[in-house]
């Protein structure tokens, strides 16, 4: 089970946003790969508060976490989903270091190169797409293959070392103040950062190297997603240049409207129908489910507005405490028109004293039942 996001950081589900970021930086600077070189340990704790950071300091993500936990990021990456990834993190957060190691913008040297001096690899953009689901896949969960159109470098593309940063990525600036000389350093335009610029490039691709092709992506979807929830595939965005990363896949959930059935939250409802005669003398009826249908029984004498609950036919908890219920909602359906001997029969019971209304302390109101609903 993963480790709570509040709980890496030392900090209340309360805490601030400014105070979030306090408690990361303290976490990031303690665990450093420069601070920590060789310890896989501190490296992993490093990921982790990087990790915590990125969605507790995100509005919209630190509420879906705190609503649906981990799960509200499943599908892979960067952000909830699985682990992390070093060039992520410098390329993402390397800002909040300030000046507490070398390079200026969070580089470090002793973690698998490529950093030293303060270079930082370029993310491709992120593509989104949408993905509409029945309320039987919401409720079993499901793999779904799309095509994504990506962009990806193409073949026999070449890359150089820019001349402008040397391969650092970053330009270093030094003007003269009142206080003094002040070093500042920022990405190098000429390459964006990422120290390297096309040397060679096919005849069809664009100006950073890079091609659209369709792509088969395969997308995990677990069980109880809810309508607007984000989950993210690490890695199917848009390639970066040169010796960038992939950006992400992030996929928004809709849900399709159901013939038969309406969700609210974790549980369903269902409105069944029965005639007078069903009422009175009871029947068996089928019903539609999320897992098939079910044959449930009325009793004799039911009253309209009877709500029959079958337990555990719902929709499953997104952070995994069990499955909601299924609400059937019974109406009583009353003719519209009758024909002469049926009109005669229901005048002849107008004063029998079967036919009155007389509800038992049993039959709750219609406010009961709503208050039933929703505890």
């Amino acid at each position: 089970m993963k480790q709570d996001y509040y709980e890496i950081l030392g900090i209340s589900k309360s805490a601030t946003v400014a105070e979030v970021k306090k408690a990361y930086r303290k976490k990031a600077i303690e665990f450093h790969p420069d601070k920590n070189p060789g310890d896989e340990k501190a490296e992993e704790m490093f990921k982790k508060a990087a990790e915590a950071y990125e969605v507790l300091s995100n509005e919209d993500k630190r509420a879906r976490y705190d609503r649906f936990g981990h799960q509200a990021f499943e599908g892979g990456g960067f952000g909830g989903g699985g682990g992390m990834n070093m060039d992520d993190i410098f390329s993402q957060f390397g800002d909040i270091f300030g000046g507490a190691f070398g390079g200026g913008g969070g580089g470090f040297s002793g973690f698998g190169g490529g950093f030293g001096g303060g270079q930082r690899r370029v993310k491709g953009s992120n593509l989104r797409i949408r993905v509409a689901l029945t309320l039987e896949e919401i409720a079993n969960g499901v793999e779904k293959k799309i095509k994504v159109k990506r962009k990806l470098q193409a073949k026999g593309t070449t890359y150089k070392t820019c001349p402008t940063c040397k391969g650092t990525g970053q330009v270093t600036r030094v003007t003269n103040t009142i206080l003094g000389r002040m070093q500042t350093a920022s990405p190098c335009t000429s390459c964006g950062g990422s120290g390297q610029i096309i040397d060679h490039k096919p005849a069809d691709a664009d100006a950073n190297g890079l091609v659209m092709q369709e792509e088969t992506v395969s997308i995990k979807i677990p069980a109880g997603v809810v309508e607007g929830m984000q989950l993210k595939v690490a890695g199917k965005g848009n390639d970066a240049p040169g010796n960038g990363i992939p950006g992400d896949l992030l996929v928004a959930i809709e849900e399709k409207e159901h013939p038969a059935l309406q969700r609210e939250g974790d549980n369903l409802h269902y409105d069944l129908y029965i005639s007078l005669s069903e009422a009175a003398l009871g029947a068996s009826r089928e019903i539609d489910t999320v897992s098939g249908k079910v044959r449930i029984k009325i009793e004799e004498g039911v009253q309209s507005g009877k709500i029959l609950r079958l337990r555990g036919k719902g929709i499953p908890n997104i952070n995994g405490y069990g499955k909601g219920d299924l609400l059937v909602h019974v109406n009583v359906w009353t003719p519209k028109t009758l024909s002469r001997e049926q009109r005669d029969f229901f005048e002849r019971m107008a004063d029998d004293e079967h036919f009155q209304p007389n509800p038992e302390k049993n039959d709750k109101s219609f406010f009961e039942k709503v208050k039933d609903m929703f505890t």
